[in-house]
């Protein structure tokens, strides 16, 4: 039988998110899309998984999370996945059995990783009107001003600037401020084992299952009760909305008290997020992305190159040779002409596409969440807050910019995170394994 959870005053941190769940799901229709790679260091392979949704608040709009009690308790795949944690991890079998007789069917979470029927119109120019609102860039100079020796101290040991990191937090959870309250429990355990009909459900079922696995393990290592922790509907916890594997391979302890905490520690959420970009391959003091001329000709390029691929393959050299112009004065050309690039796309409703060059620190960003709008709408959220910091309070170890976005925090310019796929901790997302 379906049930609903009550929705009472005393639960408005619960109803807030679910609300939140619920903008997400109807954002889809605006294309962002996410995914992630997360694997456990010695058994597991990169995975492709958002690390969850960016969440956009929404003011007066609640639902019920509809949740079916006690359906895996004596579930044939479920028993299965127990035997192999019980021998590959030497867990009690009658504690696990126990656990998932508790854990409930999370008919929320499956309809809001189901991809809408009807395909979505990407929106650029609304999505980033989402995310470098003047709520994150004001909560981001607070955040930047509050943990400035934290964030500078990342800086210097991972390569990564401050502004993308807190980009990347801002965009998430505005600084901590949504951090979704579904039972992470609930969440892996239903899109572990009934994940909806779609064509990559195989790949999404075995992605979760695995997250399921490193939940666990992770919950009792660390001791933490794991029908306690809450996170997005696709299990994403804390500050930066890391899914559980990604806490066990890149997740760090920057606080210095021999604990890992994403959920209330800032320093620990800094560290693992600098940790996250730089092992997968951020370069420290190089650009992020370039800009691109809006003539004819250089657009027309742009758009022939546009193939959706975050990975850099075209050599800059070779799109200048097709008549592509760069409005980038700074960049030395001789110098980059062997440097490659990937052309992102911004499309608008009613209005031009719109085109940057995205170099290896731009595909980085993908890695965290592939989606274009994600990726650009963090960098550029990151350097609004960095020139507000600028303007008020000059001189106060921000730091040089790390490479060329040149205006890129101006609106999106001439020239987004997901989001991975666009989705679950962050809003305006698609759900796991699709991308703008």
């Amino acid at each position: 039988m379906t049930h609903t959870t009550a929705l009472s005053a005393s639960s408005r941190p619960r109803r807030t998110t679910l609300a939140l769940a619920l903008c997400v799901a109807a954002s889809l229709c605006t294309g962002a899309a996410r995914a992630q790679t997360a694997a456990p260091k010695s058994r597991q392979t990169p995975l492709t998984l958002a690390q969850a949704q960016p969440q956009t608040p929404t003011q007066g709009q609640t639902f019920e999370e509809e949740i079916v009690p006690q359906r895996y308790a004596n579930n044939p795949d479920v028993d299965g996945f127990i035997n192999d944690m019980v021998a590959r991890y030497d867990f009690d079998p009658t504690a696990l059995h126990a656990l998932f007789a508790s854990a409930n069917y999370s008919a929320t979470a499956v309809k809001l990783v189901t991809p809408s029927p009807v395909p979505g119109v990407k929106n650029w120019r609304a999505y980033q009107a989402r995310f470098l609102d003047p709520v994150r860039i004001n909560a981001g100079v607070r955040f930047w001003r509050a943990n400035q020796a934290t964030l500078q101290r990342a800086s210097e040991e991972f390569g990564v600037p401050p502004e993308v990191i807190v980009g990347i937090i801002g965009v998430e959870t505005i600084y901590g401020r949504y951090m979704g309250n579904f039972r992470v429990l609930d969440a892996l355990t239903t899109l572990a084992f009934d994940y909806p009909n779609t064509p990559n459900r195989a790949e999404r079922m075995a992605t979760f299952r695995k997250n399921l696995e490193d939940y666990l393990v992770w919950t009792r290592d660390a001791q933490i009760d794991p029908s306690s922790v809450l996170g997005s509907y696709t299990g994403a916890i804390g500050i930066p909305q890391f899914l559980p594997s990604s806490i066990v391979q890149y997740a760090v302890d920057y606080e210095g008290n021999n604990h890992i905490d994403l959920r209330a520690s800032t320093a620990d959420a800094i560290g693992s997020v600098a940790n996250y970009l730089r092992q997968n391959g951020w370069e420290s003091g190089r650009p992020v992305v370039w800009n691109i001329a809006t003539d004819a000709g250089s657009l027309g390029i742009a758009q022939a190159a546009a193939d959706g691929k975050p990975e850099p393959r075209w050599p800059l050299s070779q799109l200048l040779r097709s008549g592509l112009v760069l409005d980038q004065p700074d960049v030395d050309v001789a110098a980059e002409a062997g440097t490659p690039v990937t052309v992102i796309d911004l499309p608008s409703p009613g209005r031009g596409t719109e085109y940057k060059l995205g170099l290896k620190n731009f595909y980085v960003l993908t890695r965290y969440n592939r989606s274009f709008f994600y990726a650009l709408a963090v960098y550029q959220l990151g350097m609004r807050v960095k020139a507000q910091m600028l303007a008020t309070q000059p001189g106060v170890g921000v730091g040089p910019a790390n490479g060329n976005g040149g205006n890129g925090g101006n609106g999106g310019g001439n020239g987004n995170g997901n989001g991975m796929n666009g989705a679950p901790n962050g809003t305006g997302t698609t759900p796991p394994g699709q991308q703008d």
